[in-house]
């Protein structure tokens, strides 16, 4: 015999109640020998931070803060993808350079006038990453210099290419237990502990 359905109580929703955001369950610690997969942001779980153009730089890096990341996506209003912006866009040397050739303060600039754009970015294949380590990322980072990398994924249902991944260097890091530093290179988990590296 089935138990009759019961009602639940209903509570009245309190003032500066804000909705879930999605958290990808990643383990804490890893090794560099662990699957690429388990240190790269999936664009399928965790929504992509965005901005577009003609935010003010001010507010791009409130929205970093905020978010707890390093790495904006810049998208149109169709949400193509311009280029990116990262904190080292804004605290590098570009942001100065363009305050002293335009002779404006800083509160001025926008993400365009900083942001990388996407003829220069470079993206690596889900294909490639899929078979990939950890220690394989940090190699290809610091080959590069860089601090972050996208990854472009098919979708097998559309045939369209999209986005479908962040790996940055730093989180790597904080999740290795190392301080990485992108301008030097050892690349295997021996060299890098014995660089003292932790990001």
């Amino acid at each position: 015999m089935k138990h009759p359905y019961r009602s639940l109580s209903l509570q009245k929703l309190d003032r500066g109640i804000r909705p879930a955001r999605p958290k990808q369950q990643l383990p804490r610690r890893i090794t560099t020998d662990d699957p690429a997969l388990s240190v790269m942001t999936d664009l399928c779980q965790v929504t992509a931070v965005t901005t577009d153009l003609t935010t003010p730089l001010g507010k791009a890096v409130d929205l970093m803060v905020k978010r707890r990341v390093r790495i904006l996506l810049v998208c149109d209003a169709d949400d193509n993808i311009l280029g990116v912006l990262t904190s080292r866009d804004i605290d590098g040397e570009r942001a100065a350079r363009i305050v002293a050739k335009a002779g404006c303060a800083r509160e001025d600039l926008l993400v365009s006038d900083v942001m990388t754009l996407r003829p220069k970015l470079e993206v690596l294949m889900m294909e490639d990453v899929l078979g990939a380590r950890v220690g394989d990322i940090v190699a290809t980072l610091r080959q590069v210099g860089r601090q972050h990398a996208l990854v472009l994924d098919i979708d097998p249902e559309t045939d369209i290419p999209a986005i479908r991944g962040i790996f940055s260097l730093a989180e790597i890091g904080v999740r290795l237990g190392l301080t990485i530093n992108p301008a030097r290179q050892p690349t295997t988990y021996a060299e890098l502990e014995s660089a003292g590296m932790a990001i």
